[in-house]
């Protein structure tokens, strides 16, 4: 008897462990790697949901950034991704996703700006785009986003980066050697404010940021809509005492349309009752704000539509 009451006792466990796993929200947030802004504010977001709201179980999963994120959405394989502005392109079916286009993309908040920082060796005489001809340039490494950008950038101002300039396929940190060792002219980086590359190149003061011209900044704003006007605040960096003139996509934290309403909602309640949280993880996630959805550039999920309206900051 006593054999069969723990048996029973034991399935009826079973079973319960079962129901509770089926009523169980999981959420796998796709970042970026580890050592980016990415994964550390994904990670710290996972947290705040599975405080924040009964049965979540969000995890952050390390990924190699955009392009992988926006394919593991699309294959079910994660809920939420960290987006910079490629999620333009995939939701309008343009450039690599001609044919396919991700109409069911939604946005829940703004995360941060991603400027173009216009770097020239101090002495080089370079004061615009145009001046870049015949030049050494640091353009990014091979097939990276900042790659993509600036030959757009270039080619929509006139410039072709094959034949224009001397093009240096250079990563950020290589970029600040060989300012230092004087074998560049200019650089064209892309990366949020205060990033660590730029940072160390303006406090060897080996070169110094400059402004676009207006016009530049209005033509690859036409070029690549997921960029918009953008002001460096003056002291970002070390001898930076104006604010310069540039161009910036946002990151985005981005789902599809897939997931449900109150969840979105609880979601982004959380987000935002739980900043605080967030902000000990990365100061740049400061201007995850409501006042920054209008640089959002895809529909906003209608159960985030529903917190930011009744918060009075409705997109």
């Amino acid at each position: 008897m006593k054999n069969f009451v723990r048996a029973a006792f034991a399935v009826f466990a079973l079973c319960a462990c079962a129901a509770g796993a089926e009523a169980a929200t999981f959420i796998n947030i796709a970042t970026g790697s580890t050592g980016g802004t990415y994964y550390p504010v994904g990670a710290a977001m996972a947290k705040v949901w599975n405080d924040s709201i009964p049965d979540m179980r969000a995890n952050a999963q390390s990924t190699g950034g955009t392009a992988q994120n926006l394919s593991l959405l699309s294959k079910g394989e994660a809920e939420v991704i960290f987006a910079d502005g490629l999620y333009y392109f995939a939701y309008e079916g343009k450039g690599m996703f001609e044919g396919r286009a991700m109409k069911g993309l939604r946005a829940i908040a703004p995360l941060y700006a991603e400027p173009i920082h216009f770097l020239v060796a101090k002495g080089s005489g370079i004061k615009s785009i145009k001046d870049l001809k015949g030049k050494r340039v640091s353009v990014g490494a091979v097939g990276s986003g900042t790659e993509i950008t600036v030959r757009a950038l270039l080619k929509a101002n006139g410039i072709d980066p094959d034949k224009d300039i001397r093009a240096e396929n250079l990563g950020l940190s290589e970029t600040a050697s060989a300012f230092s060792d004087k074998q560049i002219d200019a650089g064209l980086v892309v990366g949020a404010l205060g990033i660590a590359g730029v940072v160390e190149i303006t406090t060897v003061d080996t070169a110094e940021l400059i402004d676009f011209e207006p016009g530049v900044i209005g033509t690859l704003c036409k070029a690549l809509p997921y960029y918009l006007p953008f002001e460096i605040p003056a002291n970002t960096y070390k001898g930076q005492e104006k604010a310069v003139r540039s161009m910036a996509s946002w990151n985005v934290l981005v789902t599809n349309d897939k997931l449900g309403e109150e969840l979105a909602y609880s979601m982004t309640k959380a987000l935002y009752d739980k900043k605080g949280d967030i902000l000990n993880v990365s100061s740049r996630l400061s201007s995850m704000s409501p006042e920054n959805l209008k640089f959002i550039q895809i529909p906003l999920h209608p159960g985030a539509q529903r917190y930011y309206g009744e918060a009075g900051s409705a997109k």
